[in-house]
């Protein structure tokens, strides 16, 4: 028979990348994880984790009956404030994954408001430039933009234009610039992200209602600069060394300041709104939900557009 301590055991190693780490979140030492597990397996008959060198890896019985146990567990720890319509006594664990800037800039003051708010919620914040390649027993993903094809389910969280800008100097050259196909006579910063070889700017013209309305173009950015990281690109660009695109939420502040310019004004790139991804594989918990809430409070309206 499984009991409810066992599925804390397993939640606790779903989210350690080792047994010693394990022990420690459930204040254990670590023979006692690797007994306690043992005898898990033995009654239920399967083997469940393979030992390695340096940690261990889940097998498929193993993932299964992690998914398992975590649904259970929030379904049973959610039941207090379900049947009274309180969340102002919401315990657990709460892992949430971010993009590294955003996360710095946003997520990390909603995590410690939240916190304040729910002194028994442990909640662990993972900043990442690829969220949601490191967001393997995550509780809540934070996105920016819209995703093709996920098995997640999002939540709409604030609205995010992309913008083309530079720096004023590097801006004067473009006065000329009426249409995204001239942009390949001067210097783009590349962003590469998730392996992607030349990025692509995708335009729309903003007065689209017109007589002699534009069609929508893309155009493939390559150039001498380019990195993975959103920070680099936008220092770069107001350093002067050329034209980037970043989220509003990034630049607004800049522009505002004089240190970027817009470029190509009467053009739209495509949004890229900050979502909340949680997974499909169970019902929304009650520290989901007070994430999500407290989420929304502090993004609307959106500060960058403030």
């Amino acid at each position: 028979m499984v009991e409810l301590d066992d599925m804390r055991l397993f939640r606790a190693l779903g989210v350690s990348p080792s047994l010693a780490a394990a022990a420690r979140r459930l204040n254990l030492t670590p023979p006692a994880v690797t007994i306690r597990l043992q005898r898990l397996e033995e009654r239920l008959g399967v083997r469940l984790a393979i030992r390695e060198a340096r940690g261990f890896s889940l097998t498929d019985e193993g993932r299964r009956f992690l998914d398992e146990a975590k649904e259970l567990l929030e379904r049973i720890e959610a039941i207090p404030a379900s049947v009274s319509g309180k969340t102002d006594h919401v315990s657990g664990n709460l892992r949430v994954v971010a993009p590294l800037g955003f996360g710095r800039a946003y997520v990390s003051s909603i995590v410690g408001e939240l916190r304040q708010s729910h002194p028994r919620l442990a909640i662990s914040l993972h900043l990442s430039e690829s969220p949601l390649t490191a967001a393997a027993g995550a509780d809540v993903v934070v996105s920016i933009g819209n995703l093709r094809a996920s098995s997640w389910i999002g939540h709409f969280l604030a609205p995010n234009d992309r913008l083309l800008c530079a720096s004023p100097a590097f801006a004067r050259r473009l006065r000329q610039v009426k249409h995204p196909s001239e942009l390949a006579q001067f210097e783009c910063l590349c962003l590469r992200e998730n392996d992607e070889d030349l990025p692509r700017w995708r335009f729309t013209p903003r007065d689209s209602g017109a007589k002699h309305a534009q069609k929508p173009v893309t155009v493939r950015i390559s150039g001498a600069l380019s990195t993975n990281d959103g920070t680099v690109i936008r220092d770069w660009a107001i350093d002067g060394l050329g034209i980037a695109e970043r989220s509003e939420w990034d630049v607004s502040h800049l522009i505002a300041e004089g240190k970027l310019v817009r470029v190509l004004p009467t053009w739209s790139l495509a949004p890229a709104p900050v979502m909340a991804l949680l997974p499909t594989r169970q019902g929304m918990s009650v520290r989901q939900r007070v994430f999500l809430e407290a989420a929304k409070r502090a993004l609307n309206p959106a500060p960058w557009r403030a």
